[in-house]
């Protein structure tokens, strides 16, 4: 092509980039600032100057950069400046770049900067639609393109299809879907198909709702793909449709049992890893043939589809995940609609079981002596089956999933292969949230398999015993700790005493579970021999058996203890004596970095033993402990240790919650590092599209608006805890937490708005009448004080969308109310902006309901589910608006259009509920 820039600029241009991509941070950051100068002075020149060089440069590197630093540019906006650079560049400026992407998205010879043309004139090519330029050279190229006897020139328009949908969107629907089977029927290139099905996927998920049965018939050709890949390939196929499967679940309902038919084959391993009789491993049709759909008895064999039974271990494994995952996300997205397809539930359940049982056999000597938190055979644990089941059982519920799951489990309980067994175990701890309303009612024959496992030989299947039960406790909470405490306190007690270190750790875990769920009096009769087993874990050495514990065991034990004696209360106090002073001995000596994890917990288990024996037991050491703490909190902070801060904060308030309105003196010292917390920023990091996602402890990654954003969790959880800590002062406290209630007020009312975290929001929420109520009775609250918190109050309520907290807002103002004493205390423009606010809310409501009154009738049945956990909200809400507005009037008019709005509700009780619908419990 010709130069479309003088060719000094081309030469400058060479040697910066050159710069940028060198691993020397100096002159890679002068290369950076060359840049950012150059686009300031003449961006139209440096902007096509790049374009030219993706096209023209000599090598691949090169070339790929250009394309991705371009991408990253054009709609960046420089400093001071609100529009960005593409919005500054003239007409022709635009026409010549748009120019030059077109010569490199036809005519670059390489395939991986070639992709990366396609991203960039995807995005451009979004962008500028955003703004209203539609790019038409580009949708008659890429038609041009999907013409071409050259495979990559194909393979590049179905990528341009899929990453710009909107460019055959608006074209005669015969037409794109001829383009669309063509790709997908592609004779000669497995990409040019993968990036038709691509394209098909994002067409039919632009696609409008009511527009979606004329599109219908492309299903037939995608899925029709899939038979004639080989295992290296099935995964990216599967995983391009997985999306469409959860978006719209709908368009594979006429091909659900012809995938039935295909599926199983992927995601049932190949052979046992045990001769157990019980796990049916159903060949898929046609041997190790897949077909879509399956042929006749006579066309098989006919068919090249290669299910490929000889493929690596690996690539099966790859191939497993991706059809499994695909199946789970239909069920997820459409429970009712699988659960009427014979065989569907079974299918996956019997993937799971089998794959579960896949541990590598070498590695027990390695995991018993592992610390739990450094496992290194964790990477070859098949975590992903276990959570595919807990999935599938929330989707679908007990009716679907208990069935197909016991006919498999007892038979593997009883295999002579450990593995089996300890599958059977942590399969029915994965299904029991999903199907615990069910389960109930078999409790009783799932304990009788579940207990005779405590004495099994083999110390992994002792661990997923306990695993098994402790999560039984958590999922079938209260029901089965009152119905067979005896029989789960009488082997989790006994292992307490195994030889390996890693399961008399999980059996003490397991009595977590257990006591969060039981009630006191049935604890009673066993808390002799849980404490005393606990204390020899401990400290071995006491019963004169002379073992150093494993550090991991300590901490488990004082977790354990702490537990118990919340659940126990006061009787825990005959065993004060003689734990407390282990506990104090722990925070006096327990200072250098490997005992980090042992100190925190000592912390925490001292305050729960505090609380549970009540102040005057606890008075006596009480001056010891917090010297303990406050030279602990006074000591030189440590960056690594990301633990000490949270369980220092959490400690003190539990010793304000033992010593009651005894704590008043310590307010100087817990509140000012507690208020700091409190005020903390969110932390928020943006990533450009070609950027990865910086994976760092204290993280998590989001999509937004198309960019990956990153939050730093830890320092928002932390900010929370601090709201959850100021609760606990204030309401333990009133007014002796007076002389904090201003700065309080400062930090809590513009909380009730941060979007960052519920648990913030609703800390704040509670606060907000306590801090009141706390002003009143020490005579501190001031007129300004009440009217910042009601107007913060009504201006909240008047924008939120989010109808659970909406909710809490009005708790919070009905409670404040009672607080200074009734409406007559607010001012008149408070008033009416409340109700002002009150109106809108209604009406959005109203709104909503109609909305969803209008979906289709099995819309409605196969949303269930969801739809009466939405509708239960918008009543507490209702509700609790209702409750405020009769403190201003007990005939205020807005309650009748209250009782009007709960009318509008869809009752969907009345709906069929013979299916059963997802989670449960």
């Amino acid at each position: 092509m010709e130069n479309v820039v003088p060719p000094q600029i081309t030469t400058e241009l060479t040697q910066i980039l050159s710069n940028l991509v060198l691993g020397d941070n100096e002159i890679r950051s002068n290369a950076e600032k060359a840049v950012n100068e150059r686009l300031e002075q003449t961006p139209e020149l440096y902007l096509l100057a790049l374009t030219q060089f993706a096209t023209a440069a000599d090598t691949e590197v090169m070339r790929s950069f250009s394309l991705v630093l371009l991408r990253r540019l054009l709609f960046r906006s420089p400093v001071n400046q609100r529009l960005s650079l593409y919005d500054q560049l003239s007409a022709h400026a635009l026409s010549t770049l748009e120019r030059l992407l077109l010569h490199s998205l036809s005519h670059e010879p390489s395939v991986v900067v070639r992709r990366k043309a396609v991203d960039t004139v995807c995005d451009l090519a979004n962008n500028a639609m955003s703004r209203g330029r539609p790019w038409h050279a580009l949708q008659a190229q890429s038609f041009s393109m999907a013409e071409s006897n050259d495979a990559l020139a194909r393979e590049s328009a179905f990528r341009v299809f899929a990453g710009c949908p909107n460019l055959i969107m608006d074209l005669q629907t015969e037409t794109v879907l001829a383009v669309l089977e063509k790709g997908l029927q592609d004779p000669q290139s497995v990409e040019v198909r993968h990036a038709a099905l691509r394209a098909s996927v994002s067409f039919l998920s632009a696609t409008e709702h009511n527009q979606l049965a004329q599109v219908m018939s492309l299903m037939y050709p995608m899925l029709n793909t899939l038979p004639y890949l080989s295992h290296s390939q099935l995964p990216s196929f599967l995983s391009t449709l997985t999306p469409l499967a959860s978006s719209h679940p709908q368009l594979f309902a006429p091909h659900l049992h012809n995938l039935l038919k295909f599926l199983p084959g992927l995601i049932i391993p190949s052979s046992d890893p045990g001769p157990t009789p019980t796990v049916a491993r159903p060949n898929p049709a046609g041997g190790s043939s897949f077909v879509f759909p399956p042929p006749s008895a006579d066309e098989k064999g006919k068919s090249p589809a290669t299910g490929d039974l000889s493929a690596d271990d690996e690539e099966a494994e790859e191939v497993r995940k991706a059809a499994l995952e695909f199946m789970l996300s239909l069920s997820e997205a459409r429970p009712s609609m699988v659960r009427r397809v014979d065989g569907w539930t079974t299918a996956i359940v019997r993937g799971c079981l089998a794959s579960m049982g896949e541990i590598p056999e070498e590695e027990t000597t390695i995991w018993l002596e592992a610390d739990p938190a450094e496992d290194p055979t964790d990477d070859t644990y098949p975590h992903v089956y276990e959570q595919s089941l807990d999935r599938l059982a929330c989707a679908l519920g007990g009716k679907a999933v208990l069935p197909p799951a016991f006919s498999d489990i007892p038979g593997m309980l009883a295999s002579h292969d450990w593995r089996m067994r300890h599958a059977g175990l942590m399969a029915i701890a994965a299904i029991a949230e999903g199907t615990a309303k069910v389960m109930q009612n078999e409790l009783g024959r799932i304990v009788d398999l579940v207990t005779p496992m405590f004495a099994d030989p083999h110390p992994r299947v002792r661990y997923a015993a306990c695993q098994c039960i402790g999560q039984l406790c958590t999922d079938l909470e209260e029901v089965i700790q009152e119905q067979y405490h005896q029989q789960l306190l009488n082997v989790l007690i006994h292992t307490l005493e195994a030889p390996e270190p890693r399961v008399h750790a999980h059996a003490a875990a397991a009595l977590i579970n257990f006591c969060e769920g039981v009630e006191r009096d049935i604890l009673l009769p066993y808390l002799d021999p849980i404490v005393e087993r606990l204390l020899k874990l401990l400290n071995p050495g006491a019963s004169g058996e002379g073992k150093q514990p494993k550090r991991y065991v300590q901490e488990q034990a004082i977790t354990t203890l702490a537990m118990v004696a919340d659940a126990s209360e006061a009787t825990f106090a005959k065993h004060y004596s003689a734990i407390m002073p282990l506990l104090l001995n722990v925070l006096q000596n327990a200072n250098t970095p490997e005992y980090r994890k042992l100190r925190v917990k000592a912390m925490e288990c001292a305050g729960l033993i505090a609380i549970a024996v009540g102040r005057d037991v606890f008075r006596p050491d009480s001056a010891q402990f917090i010297e303990l703490l406050m030279r602990i909190q006074n000591s030189p902070p440590d960056p690594s240790d990301t633990m000490l801060g949270h369980y220092l904060i959490a400690t003190w308030a539990k010793v304000c919650q033992a010593m009651g309105p005894e704590f008043e003196p310590y307010l100087p010292v817990v509140m000012p590092p507690l208020l700091i917390a409190a005020s903390a920023k969110a932390d928020v990091s943006v990533y450009d599209e070609d950027e990865s996602a910086e994976e760092k402890d204290g993280w998590e990654t989001i999509s937004m608006d198309g960019r990956q954003v990153g939050i730093k969790t830890s320092a928002i959880e932390e900010k929370c805890q601090a709201f959850e800590t100021l609760v606990i002062y204030c309401s333990t406290l009133g007014p002796r937490f007076a002389p904090y209630l201003s700065q309080s007020l400062e930090l809590v009312l513009p909380s009730l708005r941060f979007f960052f975290h519920e648990g913030v929001r609703e800390a704040s929420a509670m606060l907000v009448p306590m801090l009141l109520h706390c002003g009143k009775l020490s005579n501190t609250l001031t007129h300004q004080m009440v009217s910042a918190s009601f107007s913060q109050l009504v201006n909240c309520i008047g924008i939120e969308n989010d109808v659970s907290f909406l909710a809490s807002l009005y708790k919070c103002f009905s409670d404040s109310l009672r607080v200074v004493g009734g409406p007559t205390a607010l001012p008149q423009e408070i008033q009416d902006g409340v109700i002002e606010a009150t109106k809108r809310q209604l009406q959005a409501l109203a709104d909503r309901r109609k909305s969803r009154a209008n979906l289709p009738a099995n819309d409605i049945r196969d949303d269930k589910e969801e739809l009466m956990l939405l509708e239960e909200m918008e009543d507490f809400a209702l509700e609790d608006m209702g409750k405020m507005l009769h403190a201003f009037d007990a005939n205020h008019p807005l309650l009748v259009a209250i009782s009007s709005v709960r009318e509008l509700g869809l009752h969907l009780g009345q709906w069929d509920s013979s299916e059963e619908g997802g989670h449960e419990g």
